[in-house]
């Protein structure tokens, strides 16, 4: 159902083009801490000067650099998701090797994370913007020996200067990379510091989680092939099924991807999985499918019984599903395309489905370590408009909850408008539907995790991409007197 104006978070090719080190955590802290080194948040700012093992002294071919600036100024005309002007990008320029393009992505996407700090520093840097803008990136990401062959002395000097450059003196929204109105929102429910630190953690990139299916797999299992065949992998602090590796590994081709025992898939999408609780037998409702990853953990955890539906608006998306489907080994799953909430296909199934999940369509602001673009794209505007669709996906897919049935509403947001904004206008719409507290139902499944009454989950808390969920369970009938 989804109409989700963001990429979709499990794929491993998007991961693969732009992720870099994972947030140093201590496996089930509550509390990981984002990656401080390298010049940003809580230490002096010097540029990096990478480890040879990372390095191994690459310096950028001055074409390379000619292709990081034409690449990032496609980028800033923000005419669509970053990374599909990145693959347009690439299917352009088809000669480039696997390393170019993670060099390429990389850069662009530690940019789009740092755009509001980068455009400051450049201010006092000569030549073309998008020049100026791309030395920065290199030298912040990759060290300034990566632009030793492509900049002027008098460029490297300014380099230098603007490593120097304490973040402190630097105003609150410039350091935490956030457009205004964004910052401003994150600040009244947070606070100013801590808005600073959950900023310095969507700054950085997410690391690879994936999901264990356990009808082919179990985690134990899977870990141990995995450390043998040489990945950094350890299961994820609060998911039972999840593993979350280290670096960029390639696991397109890997066997246990091949197979359907592994799905990539963030920690805490998992996690909103768990909170349906599907049981084996039942009839539940993937409200806003897209791709599918939250569908196949969902059928996982009922065994592939009962009967599982995947609506959603986009026949593309519903198509990636499929290939999913058939590594999964699932065949209780079947998606159907949907004009609207609306669709007659829902009204059939009104009062007949155990458990509905909305994910519904959101500004994913959540999703920033993934998608910096996110931020520079949405506006004020089109959240308002995108909470009334929310208000409307979720009155709608209500319907199909049965008697004693739950509802599960989420989002990929940190914005309130668009979580608890929505989840209590809709129960004070309904007082047909109960509020079910989160931590209770992650209780009853032993996960040692409690936000509360909702699930609200933030990368400098938790380590996964920010979500919001909240469960609503329909009261049963009353009887006749």
């Amino acid at each position: 159902m989804s109409t989700r104006q963001t990429p979709r978070r499990e794929s491993v090719a998007r991961h693969n083009r732009t992720s870099s080190k994972p947030q140093t955590s201590r496996p089930g802290s509550r509390n990981p801490k984002p990656d401080t080194r390298g010049g940003r948040y809580g230490q002096r700012p010097e540029i990096p000067e990478p480890p040879a093992a990372k390095m191994r002294g690459d310096r950028l071919s001055p074409a390379l650099f000619e292709h990081t600036q034409k690449l990032l100024g496609s980028v800033l005309t923000f005419s669509g998701p970053a990374d599909m002007l990145v693959s347009t990008y690439f299917r352009a320029n088809a000669k480039l090797g696997h390393k170019e393009r993670g060099v390429l992505a990389e850069t662009v996407f530690s940019i789009l994370r740092r755009k509001l700090e980068f455009g400051q520093h450049a201010e006092s840097g000569n030549g073309p913007l998008e020049r100026r803008l791309a030395l920065l990136g290199l030298a912040f990401t990759r060290g300034m020996i990566s632009v030793e062959f492509v900049a002027t002395p008098d460029e490297l000097a300014w380099l230098e200067h603007v490593g120097q450059i304490d973040p402190a003196a630097l105003s609150p929204r410039v350091r935490t990379n956030l457009p205004d109105w964004i910052y401003q929102r994150l600040a009244a429910r947070f606070g100013p510091e801590e808005t600073e630190t959950l900023a310095a953690a969507l700054n950085q990139p997410a690391p690879l989680d994936c999901r264990v299916n356990v009808l082919k797999a179990n985690r134990d299992e899977v870990l141990a092939t995995l450390q043998a065949d040489g990945f950094s992998a350890a299961p994820t602090p609060y998911a039972p099924n999840g593993i979350r590796l280290a670096g960029k590994p390639a696991l397109q081709k890997h066997p246990l991807f091949m197979s359907g025992a592994i799905e990539v898939q963030d920690e805490g999408s998992q996690l909103l999985c768990q909170l349906v609780a599907p049981r084996r037998g039942e009839m539940i409702v993937d409200f806003c499918a897209g791709a599918g990853g939250k569908t196949l953990a969902i059928g996982a955890q009922m065994r592939s019984t009962g009967r599982l539906y995947a609506f959603d608006v986009a026949e593309k998306r519903l198509a990636k599903l499929k290939p999913r489907l058939a590594r999964s080994g699932l065949s209780n799953v079947h998606p159907v395309l949907i004009d609207s909430e609306h669709d007659t296909k829902i009204k059939r199934l009104a009062g007949k489905i155990d458990r509905v999940l909305v994910d519904a369509p959101c500004s994913g602001l959540g999703t920033l370590r993934r998608n910096p673009d996110l931020k520079w794209r949405q506006s004020p505007q089109a959240v308002a408009e995108l909470t009334e669709k929310q208000a409307s996906i979720l009155a709608s897919a209500a319907r199909l909850v049965k008697a004693g049935g739950r509802l599960v509403y989420a989002t990929c947001s940190l914005l309130d408008a668009e979580n608890r904004a929505v989840a209590e206008a809709f129960a004070a719409a309904h007082p047909d539907f109960v509020r079910i507290p989160a931590s209770e139902v992650l209780a009853g499944q032993k996960i040692g995790l409690d936000t509360g009454d909702y699930l609200e989950l933030q990368p400098h808390r938790h380590g996964t991409d920010g979500f919001f969920a909240a469960i609503f369970e329909r009261r049963a009938a009353q009887p006749a007197q």
